[in-house]
């Protein structure tokens, strides 16, 4: 399958910025099932410096700044990509989830060693007692890794409602679980604290939903916005993505942008003004099946 997706970002200022310097992670990356075939990003003032370069976990950045007065900011994102439609990691795969956190402990192959990045705790992934009692019911004793995780996305899904007017990226996991609301990036949060406080590695993904559903289904939450799922790795099988907001596990409708240890490490777009007052911020996402 075949898309374009197009990401416009604008800022209005109240005021002119007399400088900026910016990151963006825009750019869609190539993956296991996912290729790039060609990629752009158009910036309004022309910025007097523009560099891309590959992140330490392998996404795409480009750094650009602005050095001429200006009150608005347009930075628009075109990619090409194309999904092979394929199935997802072995899912009898019978590894238990108490092998699986053993195996990510003593193994020392390089994607294992790799893996280990992302056990480690973040800001937005911090696990407090309630994270661990909520997790725990995913993983009885001798369950496999996979049912477990799979068990744990259901429950999310089933557990806590899609709220976009009850978080913002600074709301604290503790009041998510308390709350039982959220957006993906909760829901993405909270997996990944979960399977972290198991021993588990998992990582952020950042990315896509197609925006037209398939014919005689409803239509997804998320489309028509940056959207985002978390990833489990299983030791000697790789990388398996699973996506809490909708109950399913991706295969050709999910277009990955990027992924790190938590949403920090794939913000779409930071940086830094001087000047500019209050501002305005306007995001819109198309995604087109070509």
């Amino acid at each position: 399958m075949r898309y374009r997706v197009t990401h416009s970002t604008t800022y209005d200022y109240s005021s002119n910025v007399s400088l900026c310097h910016n990151v963006a992670r825009l750019l869609v990356r190539n993956t296991r099932q996912q290729r790039c075939h060609s990629s752009a990003l158009h910036i309004e003032p022309q910025p007097s410096s523009v560099n891309e370069w590959t992140d330490l976990f392998g996404n795409r950045q480009v750094n650009f700044s602005i050095e001429i007065p200006h009150n608005r900011l347009v930075v628009r994102a075109t990619s090409e990509v194309e999904l092979e439609t394929g199935a997802a990691l072995d899912m009898l795969f019978p590894v238990s989830w108490e092998s699986a956190a053993e195996m990510m402990k003593t193994e020392k192959d390089t994607d294992t060693l790799e893996a280990r990045l992302y056990l480690l705790r973040t800001d937005f992934t911090e696990a407090g007692p309630e994270v661990l009692e909520y997790a725990r019911p995913s993983f009885p004793s001798g369950r496999s890794l996979i049912e477990g995780v799979e068990d744990l996305m259901h429950r999310i899904n089933r557990d806590f409602t899609y709220d976009p007017g009850f978080s913002t990226i600074a709301t604290p996991l503790k009041d998510v679980i308390a709350h039982r609301r959220g957006v993906c990036q909760d829901f993405a949060h909270l997996a990944i604290a979960c399977l972290r406080s198991m021993g588990l590695a998992a990582r952020y993904v950042s990315g896509y939903i197609e925006t037209l559903p398939p014919e005689g289904k409803e239509k997804l939450v998320g489309v028509d916005a940056s959207h985002a799922w978390f990833s489990v790795y299983v030791p000697q099988r790789g990388w398996m993505d699973f996506d809490p907001t909708n109950a399913q596990i991706p295969l050709d409708q999910h277009i990955t942008t990027a992924w790190g240890r938590d949403y920090a490490d794939v913000a779409p777009l930071k940086g830094v003004v001087y000047g500019g007052g209050k501002h305005r911020l306007g995001v819109a996402v198309n995604v087109e099946r070509l």
